[in-house]
């Protein structure tokens, strides 16, 4: 398949995200990072932006979509089978579930979704039982969301905190773009 695999600010767990991207590019798939202007710039404890680039580039093999400008053209040329967002930020889950096209992740997704073509997400937010707890709702009620299955990551410490179970990335990818959903709708 081809795989647009954008990721967000969820710093934390962008280690793991890219795991999965060497994962699916290992399956044989073609993977296209794409990355919102905060992660592709925010350099963090968990490593400046140019060695999080680095090793997202290595990863799939392929160059980084991060302006609007270049991902508008992922729809109109049906670039990918599947796009997915992982990890998924309450930002971004905000702004899928109100259509606001502001970054390289959203446009991308908008694009995208005119086909009517599967996005799939994977929840990464200290909010999820929060108010992005409606987003998420809002989005697994939406056709063509499907989501990579998550739970709390530490209820005790962080009780409104969720994050997706990165190593059911590919699964549920495949689920997706056989137009099966892996997340019981809860909300």
């Amino acid at each position: 398949m081809k795989i647009g695999f954008a990721i967000t600010g969820s710093f934390c767990t962008i280690s793991k995200a890219i795991e999965e991207i060497k994962r699916l590019a290992s399956q044989g798939h073609e993977v296209t990072p794409i990355m919102s202007e905060n992660a592709y710039t925010t350099d963090t404890r968990f490593g400046t932006a140019q060695e999080i680039r680095d090793r997202i580039t290595a990863a799939a093999g392929r160059e980084i979509i991060h302006t609007i400008v270049d991902a508008e053209p992922i729809g109109p040329k049906k670039l990918f089978d599947v796009i997915c967002v992982i990890p998924c930020t309450s930002n971004t889950l905000a702004k899928l579930a109100l259509g606001i096209t502001d970054t390289a992740v959203t446009m991308a997704v908008k694009s995208h979704i005119r086909n009517s073509r599967p996005v799939v997400i994977g929840v990464s937010t200290n909010d999820a039982l929060g108010a992005a707890a409606k987003n998420i709702g809002i989005l697994m009620n939406y056709k063509n969301y499907y989501f990579v299955p998550f739970s709390m990551d530490d209820p005790i410490n962080k009780p409104r905190s969720m994050v997706c179970d990165f190593t059911k990335t590919a699964i549920t990818i495949e689920n997706a773009a056989n137009g099966k959903d892996m997340v019981q709708k809860i909300f």
